[in-house]
């Protein structure tokens, strides 16, 4: 913002300066000092770049653009016009420079999640330290209107929480007892107690500014070929324009008049509206994504969604709700409460399944009771419970362990129970699909997503069910972590594919698609990190929103482009044949560039219409 100020500051003082030079005698003293210092004021910038380039080997730049045309009007005596060229080239930039911060403001802005402090409670007292010192397991306290630090799971209180910040959604959330609160949110209304479940680093918020921060690094393919341009463009139109001075010198024409052209040349030449709209074009797209609960991790991605015609989602926790309940529990032996035994054994389980079991056992667990416990990512978990080894797990898993099940119909997942001594029984989960699917694999096909596929681990009938509720006729059962890899990678030789997933086990295939696609909420910090784009409302029907806007930042930057060189080219073959005027050549140059960046505005403010 310093820098904004100073900026304009030098801007006015150079324009004083420049107006004062019409009230003085032309070609005095004090009117060459006038322009002279109005020309260093709003210049030394261009020189201190230009040299830094220089210094990396990057010879040809606007700031070379610039310099080599203004020196060239003051050794003709167009001073005010030297002048004028540079003043209204800092304004052009200074304006972009607005632009830009307003965007990173407005992201920003949404992104103002971490708390610097932290109400620790500690030995039935409570203080108040730096959010860095906090660990995981501390307990903590959340005042009204103030910033949840960490992510954690509230042990004492009820409240509403404000959760625009992380997901854009403006209804307040309300939040209870072992439930989980993510730092970011905002509450409401009462004091909670919550227990860590992260530290600084590793919270939501943290995580999420981070992408936000890097989320311009990477350039997209425009913005390649733009730099590329650029440093080709650039020397070619400097050897153009010497050509442009000397040879008409040959046949006896006026040096000073082949002068003034080729300073003509040079100024129009600027590439300043390419250079600046195109990475402000797809700025502007990641931050109207942010702002409809999207995030995406860079330009390159926003990009890429425009080019995806197939994608995959997983089942559980992407298309369902991954809240499981235990419908049926079916057991060989009357007297065991199988439930019970399958809860214990899942307790150290993050799989949503797991932890559905758990829920659905609804008694305290004594963790000291479980030892040996091993999971096999996509199939089941061994564990000793009481001093019994019990393995839980699909029929693979089963028929891995060599124990014989019952082989039956069933409605709904089914985990096999079975111990050392053999098959046990089994209990049945059925999962709720999470509203408006159907309406989103509609609105997808509408915007030419032409193949749609679901990829689960679970039993054929089940993901088959499931793919019909929702409208997709495409779908593969049974898959383990390393199957759904191998899926997508062959979709990938004929196909641009983004993954939809949550799940630890998807972050391997986000990684192999063009374009990954996490859960924000309910995902993994593993997928999180594997993903391109993280939904942060967990909801699927933003994908369509966020191809809509990589569809019209795409549009919006070509645009730019192409006004841009169509405007130039013009007025170069005017140059050459020595019809415009330096006039013309600085608005066309300074009036393209601040039509392109203003343009750049309508990313962030045209209504969406979103398929029906």
């Amino acid at each position: 913002m310093k820098k904004i100020y100073k900026d304009l500051t030098r801007i006015i003082l150079s324009a004083i300066l420049l107006v004062l030079s019409f009230f003085m005698k032309e070609n005095s003293l004090l009117y060459f000092i006038s322009l002279l210092g109005s020309y260093l004021i709003v210049s030394y910038e261009l020189y201190i770049h230009a040299f830094h380039h220089m210094l990396e080997k990057e010879f040809f730049d606007e700031n070379i653009l610039m310099i080599l045309a203004t020196i060239g009007g003051f050794c003709i005596g167009e001073y005010r016009e030297a002048v004028l060229v540079v003043l209204l080239f800092q304004i052009g930039e200074y304006l972009s420079e607005i632009v830009t911060n307003r965007t990173k403001e407005s992201i920003t802005g949404l992104m103002d999640l971490r708390s610097d402090v932290i109400h620790l409670i500690r030995n039935n007292q409570t203080l108040t330290v730096s959010t860095k010192n906090a660990k995981k397991g501390d307990i903590f306290e959340v005042l009204p209107g103030e910033v949840v630090p960490l992510d954690g799971t509230v042990l004492e209180g009820e409240s509403l929480l404000d959760t625009s910040s992380l997901t854009g959604e403006s209804i307040p959330r309300s939040i209870s007892k072992d439930e989980p609160v993510l730092s970011g949110m905002v509450n409401i209304d009462r004091v909670l107690k919550i227990k860590a479940t992260s530290t600084y680093e590793t919270s939501t918020a943290s995580k999420i500014i981070d992408l936000m921060e890097h989320s311009n690094d990477k350039k997209t393919k425009t913005e390649k070929f733009i730099t590329r341009f650029s440093k080709i463009y650039t020397p070619v139109v400097v050897l153009l324009a010497i050509l442009i001075a000397v040879i008409p010198m040959l046949f006896g024409s006026d040096f000073e008049k082949n002068l003034y052209h080729a300073l003509v040349f040079l100024v129009m030449s600027c590439p300043c509206a390419l250079v600046i709209s195109t990475p402000l074009g797809f700025f502007q797209g990641i931050g109207r994504c942010s702002r409809e609960g999207i995030l995406v991790k860079g330009s390159n991605e926003l990009d890429q969604l425009t080019e995806i015609d197939t994608i995959a989602f997983d089942k559980t926790g992407t298309i369902t709700e991954g809240t499981f309940q235990v419908t049926h529990v079916y057991t060989k032996k009357k007297k065991l409460d199988l439930l019970e035994i399958a809860a214990h054994c899942e307790v150290f389980s993050n799989h949503p399944i797991a932890k559905s079991i758990v829920s659905s056992y609804g008694k305290e667990i004594d963790r000291g009771e479980v030892c040996d416990f091993q999971e096999s990512s996509g199939k089941g978990i061994t564990a000793k419970y009481r001093g019994v080894v019990y393995y839980l797990g699909n029929a693979s898993y089963m028929n891995d362990q060599k124990i014989e099940i019952d082989s039956q119909p069933i409605d709904g997942t089914v985990i096999y129970v079975a111990s050392a001594k053999g098959y046990l029984g089994y209990l049945i989960m059925n999962d709720q699909i999470k509203p408006n699917v159907r309406k989103t694999i509609s609105s997808l096909k509408k915007l030419g997503i032409s193949k749609i596929l679901l990829l689960s681990g679970d039993h054929r009938k089940t993901v088959e069910e499931v793919s019909q509720k929702v409208g997709i006729t495409e779908f593969y059962d049974s898959l383990l972590p390393q199957d759904k890899v191998a899926k997508v990678e062959e979709l990938t030789k004929t196909y641009k594919v983004a993954f939809v997933g949550d799940g630890m086990n998807d972050a391997p295939v986000m990684k192999c698609a063009n374009i990954g696609i996490s859960m924000g909420g309910v995902g993994s910090d593993i997928a999180i990190e594997a993903s391109d784009i993280v939904l942060m409302r967990d909801d699927i029907s933003t994908i369509p929103i966020a191809i809509m806007i990589s569809s019209f930042t795409k549009k919006i930057v070509k645009w730019n482009i192409f006004l841009a060189i169509s405007v130039k080219v013009l007025v170069l073959l005017l140059a050459l044949l020595g019809f415009s005027s330096i006039w013309m050549a600085i608005l066309a140059d300074v009036g393209v560039t601040l039509l392109s960046v203003f343009n750049t505005f309508i990313i962030a403010l045209k209504p969406l219409k979103k398929p029906r």
